[in-house]
């Protein structure tokens, strides 16, 4: 599989896939230059006010920060079409504990750009006040985009929902990172959302999808970094 890095100072790679090329941005989204669109997947919008209800309490600010990194990177890249991957909100009732900030914030973004919000398994139905279009699925070129990929997938499917990591030792020492996981026929994203864990790479949930080698594009400070998986641990 062929990739290139494409700027020495922002680190990142476009890679191909199913003859589509798509820039990996070291914040965790993907960029579609051909198609002015940016990628984003599993934002989990109030997964911390969630967890509150039930007694698991962490600081308030998870939507706020991924709001703010969303907002950095359509900044950066000035799309015409944002595409959300699914879980973007973390329950039925994320939508209405949304703070006036954060919706004002989310609101922003949506004029920014037009929005294609992806069902997923946590928000299967789309809050009415939301902009955009609401979909089970969105074909763009030769991409295909959808929440959950498909053990029997479509060349060009673009996915989530299994928030992938991979790790990599040397010299004794162990780092694990969000990764982006492609063979070229197909792209799983790394979770955007801040409270959001990871499934390792390795995990046959991930790597059954493949039927051969694959990378995993690590996300680094500011570059990304590309990791066949026989050096991923």
């Amino acid at each position: 599989m062929r990739c290139v890095w494409t700027d020495s100072v922002s680190g990142d790679l476009i890679i191909e896939v199913n003859g589509e090329r798509l820039l990996l941005d070291a914040c965790g989204a993907a960029y579609s230059p051909a198609h002015a669109t940016l990628i984003f997947s599993d934002l989990h919008f109030e997964k911390g006010s969630s967890y509150a209800r039930r007694r698991q309490f962490l600081p308030p600010y998870d939507t706020t920060n991924t709001l703010l990194r969303m907002g950095r990177a359509i900044a950066r890249h000035k799309p015409a079409r944002v595409i959300a991957l699914g879980d973007s909100f973390h329950d039925a009732g994320a939508a209405d504990r949304l703070g006036q900030e954060e919706r004002g914030m989310l609101e922003a973004l949506g004029a920014a750009a037009r929005f294609v919000w992806i069902a997923g398994n946590h928000d299967p139905q789309a809050p009415a006040w939301l902009g955009g279009e609401a979909t089970e699925i969105y074909r763009m070129g030769g991409l295909i985009f959808r929440h959950e990929p498909l053990a029997a997938f479509e060349p060009g499917e673009v996915a989530g929902h299994l928030h992938p990591c991979a790790s990599v030792s040397k010299w004794g020492r162990s780092v694990r990172r969000r990764c982006f996981v492609s063979d070229g026929l197909r792209l799983i994203l790394p979770s955007f959302g801040a409270y959001t864990g990871g499934l390792d790479v390795c995990d046959a949930a991930i790597a059954g999808l493949f039927a051969g080698p694959f990378h995993a594009y690590m996300l680094g400070h500011a570059r990304v970094y590309a990791i066949p998986r026989r050096v991923a641990v």
